[in-house]
């Protein structure tokens, strides 16, 4: 199935679920627009001609306040049909929200929270999200471009 196939597919089923287009990109990928992410990838999972079983990597970008965004990509593969897809949703930087993909890939759950721990971009409906690779007192968001480095050890005397 071709990245344009796809796209109809989505088209047919989910009107204005496609946002746009990432021919750049490998594996080629689909802009998707926020509020229909979940029913996009519950279609793309479920669906007899693409069956999206694996959800290879999940990660976030910022777009610095220059742009005024962050993107969450997801990477799809299909194992049967040897289908690679990439699908892109773009975030207002300020509030950066999206519904999470953990019901429909259970994998999804940890790169939710790495995601949000990292970058702040939190996963609503996420079972459980809270930092998991930094402490819970930790301050910011340490991948994101504006982020001020904390100073750890201020108040510690080392003595040798």
């Amino acid at each position: 199935m071709t990245i344009e196939e796809i796209k109809q597919l989505l088209e047919d089923n989910l009107p204005g679920s496609v946002e746009g287009e990432r021919s750049d990109a490998t594996p080629a990928g689909l802009i998707i627009s926020e509020p229909l992410l979940v029913d996009v990838c519950r279609l793309l999972h479920s669906n007899p001609s693409t069956y999206f079983d694996s959800l290879s990597c999940l990660s976030g970008l910022d777009g610095g306040s220059e742009s005024g965004v962050m993107e969450v990509i997801y990477h799809l593969y299909s194992i049967p049909f040897n289908l690679h897809l990439a699908l892109y949703v773009v975030l207002d930087r300020v509030n950066p929200e999206v519904d999470s993909v953990s019901d429909v890939w259970r994998g999804a759950n940890w790169h939710e929270r790495e995601t949000y721990d990292l970058l702040g971009i939190k996963f609503k409906n996420h079972p459980d999200l809270r930092r998991i690779l930094l402490p819970e007192d930790w301050e910011g968001y340490p991948l994101r471009k504006d982020y001020v480095e904390q100073e750890l050890y201020h108040d510690i005397k080392v003595k040798y």
